[in-house]
């Protein structure tokens, strides 16, 4: 009984120091002051997100994203122009999203129909809230609408599956804003090899078209996004490419083994290209899973069902898959990574090859949804936890948008000097 009761008294004085502690004048006054700092660098720095992909829910015509969503309800979407504002989100690379359809003519003709579509529906955004939102099509753009206000709407492309074999296409893109395109997805195009698709098990990188392609993006401006890439692909790229390349939204694979993730040994590559790998926040690229068999094999027989949502074109079938794909979610949920594991990934890449390499690349709307930032409106966070880490506001600033910039200003410096010669 005196054991017990002895246990009893230290377990209370325990509790009741932390208690102490928790509730130390000093120590709230130093978790004000941090938070002030945290506030005052995000609100400071220019931030910029470089791929969602919900232009996809403009296209429904009901969802409008100049109102707000409450973060969390269904239907909601991860990002709107209230929550860019309360999140302190500057600028947002809006993805042209075109999922790899056939290689023909018929599916090269869908694949631009959808496509002049979503970018319709990025330009109509601009239309209809003007104070809010405005179309960017160059660095100088992001600088002045933070200074007023408003929100930049910078728009890539993701897939370059739209352009089919007709390299003309890329400069009637370019004159609609488009400011970086992502070669490929899931599956290979004709333009290169993508980092899912082995369905031939050989790889085999960038085509001769592609080639063409990366050298008509230098030479108008378009930044060649490598995410989704293979990985001859991206050492393809490399060795073609006069201009700095970006990774939109990909992560670390030494930190989490996928294959849409960036090798050290491709980081290091990047470095000396000058280019710059922003961080994705899908979970599954963040921090491996625990597996779950019952959840697997659910998810196994939804793809069997419908087939995959990225290659779905029908709205109202996209959206039945969403909802079914949420409901196996809720039944058996996945430990999502944090913004903790996040920022892992962000240190990984300073260690590695220094700060002026990473940023930020969500993809929200289409995967992207980490615990402490599963919406715009909580970017706040990614700051915060890099200035608990140490991160100065110098290191921060190209973390969050001076990077990007940076590549994006020497792609146009290039192609300037290579529409002279």
């Amino acid at each position: 009984m005196k054991r017990k009761g002895l246990t009893a008294v230290i377990s209370i004085l325990f509790i009741s120091v932390i208690w102490l502690v928790s509730c130390s004048p000093e120590l709230k006054l130093e978790e004000e002051t941090l938070k002030v700092k945290i506030e005052k660098i995000h609100d400071k720095v220019l931030t910029v997100d470089t791929h969602s992909d919900t232009p996809s829910r403009l296209l429904g015509g009901e969802w409008k994203i100049g109102e707000r969503h409450e973060p969390g309800q269904r239907g909601s979407g991860k990002i709107d122009l209230p929550r860019m504002v309360e999140g302190g989100l500057d600028a947002e690379f809006f993805a042209i999203f075109v999922g790899q359809g056939q290689r023909t003519p018929e599916g090269y003709a869908r694949a631009r129909e959808r496509a002049t579509r979503m970018l319709d529906a990025i330009h109509k955004m601009c239309e209809d809230y003007p104070d809010m939102v405005e179309l960017a099509t160059s660095p100088e753009d992001a600088y002045r609408l933070e200074r007023e206000g408003k929100r930049a709407a910078f728009i890539g492309m993701e897939n370059g599956y739209p352009i089919g074999k007709d390299l003309s296409l890329i400069k009637k893109y370019y004159e609609r804003g488009v400011r970086y395109i992502t070669l490929c997805h899931s599956s290979d195009n004709d333009i290169c090899d993508s980092s899912t698709d082995r369905r031939n098990p050989e790889d085999n990188g960038l085509s001769d078209f592609g080639r063409e392609v990366v050298a008509e993006c230098n030479r108008l401006g378009i930044m060649v996004d490598l995410s989704h890439a293979s990985d001859k692909t991206f050492f393809d790229v490399l060795k073609v490419t006069k201009a700095p390349v970006i990774a939109s939204h990909s992560s670390v694979r030494s930190i989490c083994d996928h294959p849409r993730n960036i090798t050290d040994e491709m980081l290091r590559a990047l470095a000396s290209n000058g280019g710059v790998i922003q961080i994705c926040f899908v979970s599954s690229f963040v921090k491996k899973a625990e597996p779950n068999p019952v959840r697997d094999k659910a998810l196994s027989q939804l793809r069997e069902k419908y087939g995959s949502l990225r290659t779905t074109r029908d709205e109202a079938q996209r959206e039945k898959i969403r909802q079914e794909y949420r409901a196996i979610l809720e039944k058996y949920p996945v430990d999502r990574a944090t913004v903790k594991d996040l920022v892992d990934h962000i240190d990984h890449v300073v260690k590695l090859i220094g700060a002026d390499h990473v940023g930020i690349g969500t993809d929200f709307d289409g995967g992207g949804d980490i615990e402490g930032c599963d919406n715009v409106s909580e970017m706040p966070n990614i700051t915060g936890e890099l200035v608990r880490r140490g991160y100065s506001e110098d290191e921060i600033r190209k973390i969050w948008g001076g990077n990007i910039m940076r590549v994006f200003r020497k792609v146009e410096q290039i192609a300037e000097k290579t529409q002279l010669k």
